[in-house]
């Protein structure tokens, strides 16, 4: 049984459920679901744009919760973190009329667990390897496993509707499958030792890579066996904060893995040459892209040069994510005319540096940008912020900057 909420604590997050729905029925969220289905059906109309709150959340989301109890605290989290997007930054960001929840899933991919020592203030974190020779600690890493909890899944599901069903309904959603390796590895050995795994004993790495690839795959197999997969599309999480509208997927059932959308990164190798990604880690992200319908790749690394030999090559790539490090004009060339959205993932420090923004310098910078997507399916999503010192004003401003310039630099 979950644990009773206090009413004045229900009071707030009903009032809250019912400004999400008003949210959702009203012109501008109807307005938003166009551009975000004009990407979906491959039309260069009206580029999206979004300021993303995952590393200030405390300015955003801690600050202005009100409930006083834990497990309501959960739930007024979850409902502000759906509309800070369009309350606080007038953004591109969807709205459902529906209170969205996800399977209480457990994943360990190894046998041991990493150990980080984290900073007291910002993101930072160090990594204290706990693998420190790969070949000899081969064994350590076995162990891999899964849970998917309909327990806890059932009882989040009821409370909410206990709670206020009657405005906003629960709605199971699946987020976008993933098959991230190199990070855990990275958090497991330290880059150093990553790095020189791969010229010291790399069968014993292709071995890591095969034995990780093999538990997501046996998770996959569980999801089609036991019925748990559910439609990605419309406004459905898909990893990198963006969301699953498309016109390829079913959006009324969802049997096999093909039938959804999946998410792949490998961050950690940005530095190593193509050839080197092509034999460590391709393969591996190879075999389960092929157990995608579609895919969403790219985090912080640079695709640019692993572009031509190998991520052209997956015909279900629908979302390539492009940082700062990549040559913009180079994947803007790639991507022209293509039904690859451009997700420009924009640099951060225009909005997060002191004092007033630079208007004149963050026109310039996004010039560059939006001449380079120019003929693109562009969707942007300025990630990687670390404050906007609690300025609300700032991060809605900045969005309008970015749409003036899109108007101004982008063309279809």
């Amino acid at each position: 049984m979950y644990q009773t909420i206090p009413d004045k604590d229900r009071q707030r997050l009903r009032a809250l459920a019912g400004k999400q729905l008003e949210y959702a029925a009203d012109a501008k969220n109807a307005d938003i679901l166009k551009k975000w289905q004009a990407l979906a059906e491959g039309r260069r109309e009206t580029p999206t744009v979004r300021l993303l709150f995952s590393n200030f959340r405390d300015e955003v989301i801690y600050s202005r919760l009100e409930c006083e109890s834990e497990p309501a605290r959960a739930i007024e989290t979850k409902l502000l973190d759906t509309m800070v997007g369009r309350e606080l930054f007038d953004d591109d960001t969807p709205i459902s009329p529906t209170y969205d929840l996800s399977r209480t899933v457990r994943f360990r991919l190894f046998g041991v667990q990493p150990k980080l020592t984290r900073s007291a203030t910002g993101k930072g974190f160090h990594i204290e390897p706990v693998i420190d020779d790969l070949e000899a600690q081969l064994d350590e890493l076995r162990g891999g496993s899964f849970e998917v909890d309909e327990e806890d899944t059932d009882l989040r599901i009821r409370q909410a509707a206990d709670i206020f069903g009657d405005i906003l309904p629960p709605r199971l959603v699946l987020p976008s499958l993933t098959g991230a390796i190199t990070n855990p590895l990275v958090h497991l050995m330290g880059m150093e030792n990553y790095y020189v795994s791969m010229y010291d004993c790399p069968d014993a790495l292709h071995e890591v890579m095969d034995m990780a690839t093999s538990l997501y795959e046996k998770y996959y197999d569980y999801l089609e066996a036991h019925g748990l997969l559910l439609p990605t599309h419309a406004i459905s999480p898909v990893a990198q904060e963006s969301f699953a509208f498309n016109s390829e997927l079913p959006s009324d059932r969802a049997v096999r893995t093909t039938d959804v959308w999946g998410f792949l990164e490998s961050q950690e190798t940005t530095a190593v040459a193509p050839k080197t990604f092509g034999e460590f880690v391709f393969p591996y992200q190879d075999r389960l892209v092929r157990r995608f319908g579609l895919l969403s790749y790219g985090c912080c690394e640079r695709v640019d040069a692993i572009w031509p030999d190998y991520l052209s090559k997956w015909k279900n790539l629908r979302k390539l994510s492009v940082s700062p490090f990549n040559n913009e004009a180079e994947v803007g060339e790639y991507l022209r005319g293509s039904n690859v959205v451009y997700y420009s993932k924009p640099r951060a420090e225009y909005v997060t540096e002191p004092g007033p923004m630079d208007e004149d310098a963050l026109r310039r910078y996004f010039k560059g940008v939006f001449e380079s997507a120019s003929g693109c399916l562009l969707e942007v999503a300025q990630r990687e912020v670390g404050t906007i010192f609690g300025d609300f004003e700032r991060g809605r401003r900045y969005v309008e900057l970015t749409r003036e310039c899109i108007d101004e630099y982008w063309k279809p």
